[in-house]
């Protein structure tokens, strides 16, 4: 295991970039917004989300437990139940991730606008 004490992520060698992709991923910042406020089942997660498919909330959820972001916890009953739950490390990203999201929702329609009036000078050319 290699040991760093701090990335740097304008180093294309570091391993920062992947951590980067990982956190900036539209699913991953979903699923932390999900499970904010406590554990939530594969369905009930799936259902908050919205449009994604089950496959890849599947690979998203492996992704985030293996870089120490959420616990699974299956339960022994019939039929199983699984659980989704931030560990501290991912309940972390709360707060980024929320300003993040704050931002996109209160410029969403300056970003829209900005889009049109690029497409209609570029339909121009």
């Amino acid at each position: 295991m290699v040991t760093i004490e701090r990335g740097d992520a304008f180093d294309p060698d570091c391993p920062t970039r992947v951590v980067l992709d990982r956190i900036g991923d539209k699913w991953t910042v979903l699923v932390i917004g999900s499970l904010e406020d406590g554990s939530l089942r594969f369905s009930e997660l799936r259902a908050r989300i919205g449009g994604v498919a089950p496959k890849v909330l599947t690979q998203t959820l492996r992704a985030m437990e293996r870089d120490g972001l959420l616990t699974r916890t299956v339960h022994a009953q019939v039929p199983p139940r699984v659980d989704y739950e931030l560990t501290p490390l991912g309940a972390s990203l709360t707060g980024p991730i929320a300003t993040l999201t704050d931002w996109a929702e209160t410029h969403l329609t300056q970003i829209l606008g900005s889009r049109d009036s690029y497409d209609a000078a570029a339909e121009a050319r």
